[in-house]
């Protein structure tokens, strides 16, 4: 009994204008001992009409028939949707044929004078194409669940600017104001009163207070700084500007120009990729010198934040909850762009952010992002 045929009995159709031929190739299917259904064509439109209406288990096929060949009908079937396997029974059609048959798809080939083997190719081309069928389908699982995870992180990082947009706003609008009225009470109370133990505790007050005031400050710039309203260009602009003035490492940044007129999307995702470089760098890097490279040429916004500290462990890239890259890949991937990130220990870190853009001329038709 030949092993890795199902349990049903197998449904076959064969392509055969030679009854004779037909007749051996039953018989040599019996003597397997396998369970089976053999239906005869020989004829291109019988063929046709009886694969597009019915399931087959295997295909076997005469190579060259009355008026047409097998690849005539290799090219109907492989049109369909989940087609069964396909398999060359014919006399001695070359080896070059045989060759550029199963290069097109076609499973396998027996010759007519070997069809003791018939039921052990059989079982081969099936167990074959159950193994690619099950590869395919797992890769399309595979590719949903990719499309699914990209659909699922595009709407977090959308859900996650907009609550960083609200709180912003809630920052600036309640705290700031409060803590600034506050501020004016504390001096209206440390200008009125005359006992110096008061206008002691006055003055640390309001001194605290403007500590908060500049800690809700930075807060609110860091969720959602309002220079986004101005370009990217103003904004990356600023995030060196503060990473210079916070960490005391010269910065600079060069553009390709003074204006990059890109989506509203394409900008936070290149804002938040320079950020969580620049934070990175501050944190790990101890570098000397830190170089921001931002360009729009060719169709292809390209930004770049290197610098020449410490560089990343081969390690510490991969491990689990290294969320920070991660998450610049996953952002990269929402606006159809992606991140390389190169780095060698002692020899810097460069972060690399390539987004398509429309051209200048058709970004300027649509305006300004909002």
């Amino acid at each position: 009994m030949v092993k890795a045929i199902p349990d049903h009995p197998l449904k076959i159709l064969h392509l055969e204008d030679s009854l004779a031929d037909h007749g051996l190739a039953k018989a040599a299917l019996r003597r397997s001992g396998m369970a089976f259904t053999l239906q005869h064509v020989d004829t291109l439109e019988a063929f046709q009409t009886l694969t597009a209406n019915e399931p087959f288990d295997i295909i076997l096929a005469d190579y060259r028939l009355a008026g047409f060949t097998a690849l005539d009908a290799w090219r109907h079937v492989a049109q369909l949707p989940q087609h069964p396997p396909f398999v060359l029974l014919s006399g001695a059609i070359g080896e070059t044929a045989a060759v550029d048959a199963m290069r097109l798809g076609i499973a396998d080939y027996l010759s007519k004078d070997d069809m003791v083997r018939l039921p052990h190719v059989m079982a081969r081309a099936i167990e074959v194409h159950e193994a690619r069928t099950m590869r395919e389908h797992a890769m399309a699982e595979l590719a949903a669940s990719q499309r699914r995870l990209a659909e699922l992180t595009e709407h977090l990082q959308t859900s996650i600017e907009q609550e960083r947009a609200a709180i912003a706003r809630e920052i600036h609008d309640d705290i700031g104001g409060a803590l600034t009225a506050v501020r004016f009470d504390i001096a209206w109370i440390g200008r009125h009163t005359h006992d110096p133990a008061m206008q002691e505790h006055a003055t640390a007050a309001a001194e605290m207070l403007q500590h908060a005031i500049g800690a809700s400050q930075r807060i609110m710039m860091n969720l959602r700084p309002p220079i986004l309203d101005q370009g990217l260009v103003a904004a990356v602009q600023w995030l060196a500007s503060s990473f210079e003035r916070r960490t005391g490492v010269p910065t600079v940044l060069r553009m390709s120009s003074a204006v990059v007129n890109i989506p509203a999307e394409v900008q936070l995702v290149a804002y938040r990729t320079a950020q969580e470089a620049l934070t990175n760098v501050a944190k790990y890097a101890a570098p000397q010198r830190v170089h921001i490279d931002l360009a729009d040429s060719e169709g292809v916004l390209t930004l770049e934040v290197a610098d020449d500290g410490c560089g990343i462990e081969p390690a510490m890239r991969d491990k689990p909850k290294a969320f920070g890259l991660k998450g610049l890949l996953e952002r990269a991937r929402t606006v159809n762009g992606w991140l390389d990130i190169s780095s060698q220990p002692g020899k810097g870190t460069s972060v690399i952010l390539s987004v398509p853009i429309a051209s200048r001329d058709n970004a300027s038709d649509e305006g300004e992002p909002q």
